[in-house]
Parts: C-alpha cells; structure tokens; sequence
C-alpha cells in the first residue's frame, strides 16, 4: 500500500536574490570615499582599525568587529578614523520585509555572527576574481573553476546572518518593537509594487516576484488582490505601459523596439494590450503627443 505524506512548503524568512559586489578593503589612514546611493542593500563590518560612516544626516564610528547596514537609495560614505582600516563590504538585492529591521541598524558582532563574515567572504574569494582596495568595482567577474556550490554558500551565510540579526533585534528590545501583521503586509505590498515598477523593462513574471520576496504565490496574490484591488500581473502590465509611454514620449525607439524592450511576445501584442490600457494605439497615443505635450 502506497503511504500518503503531506509535504510542507519552506517559507523563506530572509531571501538575497542578487549578490551585487563584495570588496575587501585596507587602507592608509588618508583613505576617503565621498558616498554614493544605489537601489541596493549595502553591509560594511569593520575588522581592523576605525572608519567614520555617514549616511543621509548620520555620522557614526565605526571600530573592530562592527557592523552597519545601508538601505536601498540612502546615501552613505566612509572615511579611515585616525587609523589605517581593514574592513569588508557586501552589497546585495534583498526585497524582504523583515530587513525593515536593518534600516539605520548597527552593532557589534559576538564570535559566532563574526564566523558567518568569515564565511562569506572565503567563498566569495573562491567564487569571484575580487581586486584588492578597488572602490570602482562595479560588477564581479566568475572564476572559472570555481568550486561546487560557492555561491549558494554565499546566499545561505548572509542569509543567516541577516536572520540571526533580526532575531536578537527583537530579542534585545522586546515584542513590542516587531511590526504588527497589518504593517507587515502594507510593507510586504509595498516591496511587491516597487519590484513590479523597477522590473517593468524585464521579462518578470509572478513566479520571480513571489521568488524575490520569499512568499508563496498563492499568499502574495490573495494579499495584493486584498490591498490594491488589482492581481499582480494586471498591475505588472499597467507598469510596462507606463513605461511604454515614457518611450513613446522620449522618442528615442520605434514600437517594434519598445515592444521589445518591455518583454512582449511581438508588437501586435503589444499595440493591443497598449490600447486595453489606455483606450489607444500606440500610434494614437504618439499623435495625441503633437497637439498635448503633456499627459493628461
């Protein structure tokens, strides 16, 4: 007789989907980065020495064994503070709603959490060809016999880490900090629409969204349906005709090449799904341009 089992889907508290860069830098006590921002989460845990961090209107010191996280589009940059500095920098893609935790968040990392730094960054030397002291690095380069399973390890361990943060965030400062399940949802529709808006020029299904976000897509669907009053694919395509018509406006592609552009099938599809919209072609919507230069 064939047993019967239940199989249990994992949910993912924490999920990176990109790794971005990773660096590790020493440098002289005279070493100044004068910032930056991106749409990406940023780490810096300080080995040796001292560094002086700024982010928006902070400023904080940062010495031996700390850690400090950056959230997408805050602008951030480092000094060397009265000494010549050793520390690491792992940037990554993360649209979870529990890194809400990590905003602004620093803290000194006890022996265990420091094992998971020392993990990550002796994969990420097997995994990638990483530059010594190179601030311009701006994509990483694979080598080429790179051992088995070098990058998940690298995906696991920060995600460990990450949780293993959260958990003594709320640990050390009590249940009355953990967001309540209605805030949590608003923030998790929140990420859901903001991934949906910055994806809208790639071939991004349900499936990735749900991926990148860590919850099943029947959960996600039902929630985004509940909060916004639309499915996520017909919000997904009102974001890729929104783009289509900032190229329309811009007047720097054809239809073919938009069409192309915002992941359509062909552009016949494309003109039809345009008009269900917005009420008119492509074409339609370009002449309409000539008379009102403005969208209404």
């Amino acid at each position: 007789m064939k047993a019967t089992y239940i199989k249990t889907k994992l949910q993912n508290a924490i999920n990176i989907s990109k790794i971005v860069t990773l660096h590790d830098y020493e440098f002289d006590k005279s070493f100044v980065f004068d910032g930056e921002t991106h749409d990406f989460w940023e780490m810096v845990y300080v080995d040796k020495g001292q560094v002086e961090v700024r982010s928006d209107s902070d400023t904080l010191i940062l010495s031996q064994g700390e850690i400090i996280f950056h959230r997408p589009n805050e602008f951030h940059s480092i000094k060397a503070f009265h000494s010549a500095p050793n520390f690491f920098v792992v940037s990554f893609e993360c649209h979870s709603p529990l890194t809400v935790y990590l905003e602004k968040y620093h803290t000194v990392l006890n022996k265990t959490l420091r094992g998971f730094i020392w993990s990550i960054i002796r994969e990420a030397e097997s995994a990638y060809v990483i530059p010594k002291n190179d601030p311009s690095l701006k994509k990483l380069t694979k080598k080429p016999a790179a051992p088995i399973g070098t990058e998940q390890l690298i995906k696991t361990y920060l995600e460990q880490l990450l949780i293993f943060l959260i958990r003594n965030i709320v640990k050390n400062e009590g249940p009355s900090v953990f967001p309540s399940k209605e805030s949590m949802e608003n923030h998790l529709v929140a990420s859901a629409k903001r991934l949906l808006e910055e994806k809208a020029e790639e071939p991004f299904r349900v499936d990735d969204l749900c991926k990148a976000l860590g919850y099943s897509k029947s959960y996600l669907s039902k929630l985004f349906r509940e909060q916004t009053g639309d499915t996520i694919a017909s919000y997904a395509v009102s974001q890729k005709i929104k783009q289509a018509k900032r190229l329309i406006r811009e007047g720097r592609y054809n239809f073919s090449q938009i069409s192309d552009r915002l992941g359509f099938d062909n552009p016949q599809y494309f003109s039809r799904v345009f008009k269900r919209v917005t009420g008119m072609t492509p074409t339609e919507f370009k002449s309409s341009l000539r008379f009102n230069r403005e969208e209404p």
